[in-house]
């Protein structure tokens, strides 16, 4: 019998034990018993008691059955268990050490040395080759050098180091909050008023920032590790240079209101660099522009220096807050009306870059336009989406 039918047959027995006590002892039975009990009476009383007796040895076979059955099942399952767990822990230990195989290799001259043919060439086969996967599909791994570089290059650059950075395919959309109405005492015998919640979306395309370098064939030549270190270090930085740029060129055109697409950016006029200027600004931030920075040409930095040389104490014209310096952003001399000379925000909290493809640089090169000058065009290619995705995260001061 299997486990179900097993309790089956045992609920069927104590279902006929209750039935027979029952009629040994039934609940209507007078209260007081003739003293003298009929032959018929007597013999259907010990027909009751031998069945009762059967039935409780039945029962007690029964429950040793199922619990056999039970411990039988919870070895099994333990078992199972173990079986999966062992499975599970090989092929992870079997991942890693192919992983750990790749990341060695990765860090070989060899693998250097192929993957800086296969930058120029855009063939990896010989990269592959070495890997401990073959693979046919997808991208090669590129050496934990270039990792380096591509992340000192963001790094080198402020105002991208400090913006939050997405990995999603596609062009992604960010909700935020425009106006909500605040939360409620309630007072007995007073119904709340529902919330006023208007909400929007900011979507942020991804585009191809682009640079091109020109090199010398004997550049060119150089193989593995200066060949990369050359290359990657000068487009990646250029790369993030001109990402920034694009960043700011959104701030500074946002508009001072939200809409359903595109957040606010409030803008301070002040037309005379003072001491508050920087103050005023941060006063314009929400409660959630936690870490600001204050974001200005380096010409802008000489006349707020100035200013604080001129008053003669040792008070904080950027109010301690970090410095950064973008070109793009016109320099307090040259700004006109309404045009910001200075833009102070939270970059982690206001700004995201998503990189759909990775932070990989992709790169062509043009061996025919300038090969009249011994001269290789390299051009590097970075997909990204930019954009600013909370309101009152960034203040613009214009003149």
């Amino acid at each position: 019998m299997t486990l179900e039918e097993l309790k089956e047959r045992l609920s069927a027995i104590d279902a006929e034990l209750s039935d027979i006590v029952d009629e040994l002892e039934p609940e209507d039975a007078p209260e007081e018993e003739s003293a003298e009990e009929t032959e018929e009476e007597r013999a259907s009383t010990e027909e009751l008691e031998a069945r009762s007796a059967k039935l409780m040895e039945e029962r007690q076979t029964i429950m040793a059955e199922i619990e056999k059955a039970e411990a039988a099942i919870a070895e099994e399952k333990r078992a199972m268990e173990e079986v999966i767990a062992n499975k599970t822990t090989k092929e992870i230990e079997k991942r890693e050490e192919e992983t750990m195989a790749d990341i060695e290799i990765r860090n070989t001259k060899e693998y250097i040395n192929a993957y800086a043919e296969y930058i120029k060439s855009g063939d990896n086969a010989e990269c592959r080759a070495l890997l401990s996967e073959n693979a046919t599909g997808g991208t090669v791994p590129v050496p934990e050098m270039v990792y380096d570089i591509v992340k000192t290059a963001w790094e080198r650059e402020g105002i991208m180091a400090r913006v939050k950075k997405a990995y999603l395919k596609g062009n992604i959309k960010v909700g935020f909050e425009i106006s909500a109405s605040g939360a409620t005492v309630h007072e007995e015998g007073v119904a709340v008023d529902e919330e006023t919640l208007v909400l929007g979306v900011v979507e942020l395309p991804a585009k191809s920032i682009k640079k091109w370098v020109s090199i010398s064939d004997e550049a060119l030549d150089l193989s593995g590790e200066a060949f990369l270190q050359y290359i990657y270090d000068e487009l990646t930085y250029q790369i993030a240079k001109k990402a920034a740029d694009e960043l700011i060129a959104l701030i500074k055109a946002a508009g001072t209101a939200s809409t359903t697409t595109a957040v606010a950016v409030p803008a301070i006029k002040v037309t005379t660099v003072g001491m508050d200027t920087v103050a005023q600004a941060i006063a314009q931030l929400s409660d959630d522009a936690a870490n600001p920075v204050v974001m200005m040409n380096k010409l802008t930095w000489a006349e707020f220096k100035k200013v604080q040389y001129a008053n003669g104490y040792g008070a904080d014209p950027f109010e301690g807050l970090p410095v950064e310096f973008n070109n793009t952003i016109t320099a307090y001399s040259a700004a006109t009306t309404g045009v910001p000379y200075v833009i102070v925000g939270d970059l982690e909290q206001g700004a995201l870059a998503n990189f759909p493809n990775g932070e990989d640089i992709q790169f062509k090169f043009d061996e025919n336009t300038l090969a009249t000058s011994d001269l290789v065009r390299v051009i590097g290619r970075q997909f990204v989406g930019l954009g600013i995705v909370a309101p009152n995260a960034f203040c613009k001061v214009t003149k």
